[in-house]
């Protein structure tokens, strides 16, 4: 298994292209914040907060962490299909390896490639936040932030091999991809303030694994410029703009702890592990 790890690894960062198109959705969600939603869902009252731009910098780097380990997983299960079509995995399957181990490999290797990716993509968000006026995260925030990277990656990684599971050609793939890159920024609510969504929509959203990892990120990586935009400001109106802007969910009217959505990404971690582990051997058998 962890030759096939190593193989993936390799093959995926060779590809140049592969690469690019697995951060598209990120370049697009910069590209568009940049021109067009910068302060588009910017409450009024936060209007000339000399804090506001690390405040919604923080916020969009926040999701975009959320959104790059469900996208180059994504790409990195392209390695995948990619030996389906031209029958590479006959010769994996002819190897004493049990099937299952081989379904490891290539999910373990997208969760590595997603980590690499996520980590490069969190450093890169730093700089920006700090070049664009904000500061530093903390030592315990850096430390919370990667566990989160690797939990949302985990995450993400079994559902995106779960869905991957049932194409078999590069065509079914690509335009999945496509599909999956275009709804992510909506279902992360990046391109949309959850907010501003009806309610039967929040709802899905709130059932969404991805959507939780960019919960738990922006309560992180928001902290500090929250407590300096709001200060002395009602509870209310901090309350409402976390619920507005995606940074807490409430059920009922009841707001989530941050565990229930550490909760929701480990059990669908392992239930979409199981099913993707279970469906790839079975398609093997068959």
């Amino acid at each position: 298994m962890s030759v096939l790890i190593r193989r993936n690894v390799k093959l995926y960062f060779r590809d140049k292209s592969a690469v690019f198109f697995s951060l598209l959705a990120v370049i697009i969600i910069i590209g568009l914040y940049a021109l067009f939603l910068g302060g588009v869902w910017l409450p009024s009252q936060l209007t000339g907060i000399p804090s506001v731009d690390y405040l919604m910098n923080s916020w969009l780097m926040a999701g975009l962490l959320s959104v790059v380990s469900v996208t180059t997983t994504m790409g990195a299960f392209g390695i995948m299909i990619e030996d389906k079509t031209r029958r590479i995995d006959r010769d994996f399957f002819a190897s004493p390896v049990k099937r299952s181990g081989i379904a490891a490999g290539y999910i373990g290797s997208s969760f590595l490639i997603g980590v690499i990716m996520s980590l490069i993509t969190a450093v890169l968000a730093e700089f920006y936040i700090t070049s664009k006026g904000g500061e530093w995260l903390s030592a315990e925030s850096l430390l919370t932030v990667f566990g989160l990277i690797l939990l949302a990656t985990l995450t993400n990684t079994s559902l995106v091999c779960f869905l991957v599971s049932f194409f078999n050609s590069q065509n079914a793939f690509g335009t999945a991809s496509s599909i999956i890159g275009t709804l992510i920024g909506f279902l992360t609510g990046i391109y949309l303030p959850i907010g501003e969504l009806p309610a039967s929509v929040q709802t899905v959203i709130k059932l969404f694994p991805p959507s939780h990892a960019a919960l738990l990120f922006r309560q992180v990586m928001m902290e500090a410029p929250m407590k300096t935009a709001f200060a002395g400001a009602p509870s209310d109106t901090v309350r409402q703009f976390k619920e507005y802007m995606g940074i807490e969910f409430s059920v009922g009217g009841q707001e989530l702890a941050p565990w229930v959505s550490v909760v929701v990404l480990l059990a669908s971690a392992v239930v979409f592990y199981g099913l993707s582990v279970l469906n790839l051997s079975r398609k093997k058998k068959d």
